[in-house]
């Protein structure tokens, strides 16, 4: 993602909350999209990814922005719009992030999101990922649920998934950043507008 994907980004937000009304989740329908300085701070930390149609001109289809936590990679959000549904597009963005993630010899890769909304929980189990008990979350994550039950989110039922990494050899003087959420505003909702998969060609990029 660069400076210049941002307000289709904030627009693609938008546009795929509106799927919650469907569900009488209005509430998070008009939540408002992160800030333009918010996902500015993504794409600073180099931790924000577009997937855009293999096409002249194309607009971007989807985002994923990112945050460490716990020692893990963090999805803070995924979203595809929905003229670009069906595509796989958010099962690629989630794969780039893992790779990125095994790349930083993190551990795995985490996400907050609705238990029972279709394009939620369901559609992450069928990417790898497992929901974890209380007693597992570290000091990060604990304070991400936090800080979601004080906003509001936990009126409908929330989970906390985790997807397992394969290890890369260390390197020699490289140490994993365990805390870092400085991307992460008021306006960031977990892992809550992403679209369900598809198939069709397109690239996910930094």
């Amino acid at each position: 993602m660069s400076e210049a994907d941002i307000d289709r980004v904030r627009d693609i937000e938008t546009a795929a909350g509106e799927a919650f009304r469907a569900l009488d989740m209005n509430v998070i329908a008009e939540d408002p999209a992160p800030s333009a300085a918010v996902l500015d701070g993504y794409v600073e930390g180099r931790r924000a990814w577009v997937w855009t149609p293999d096409a002249p001109g194309a607009e971007v289809g989807g985002y994923l922005i990112a945050d460490v936590v716990d020692g893990c990679a963090h999805i803070a959000q995924v979203s595809v719009h929905p003229e670009c549904a069906h595509r796989r597009i958010g099962a690629q963005l989630i794969e780039t992030a893992a790779d990125w993630a095994v790349s930083h010899h993190l551990a795995a890769v985490t996400l907050t999101t609705f238990r029972d909304v279709p394009w939620n929980a369901p559609y992450y189990w069928r990417l790898g990922f497992r929901p974890i008990p209380e007693n597992r979350f570290g000091a990060g994550l604990r304070e991400i649920h936090l800080d979601e039950a004080q906003a509001g989110l936990d009126a409908w039922p929330r989970v906390v998934m985790r997807r397992e990494l394969p290890r890369r050899p260390a390197l020699v003087g490289v140490s994993r950043d365990r805390s870092d959420r400085s991307g992460r505003g008021p306006a960031d909702r977990p892992s809550e507008h992403s679209g369900p998969p598809g198939q069709r060609p397109g690239n996910a990029t930094a």
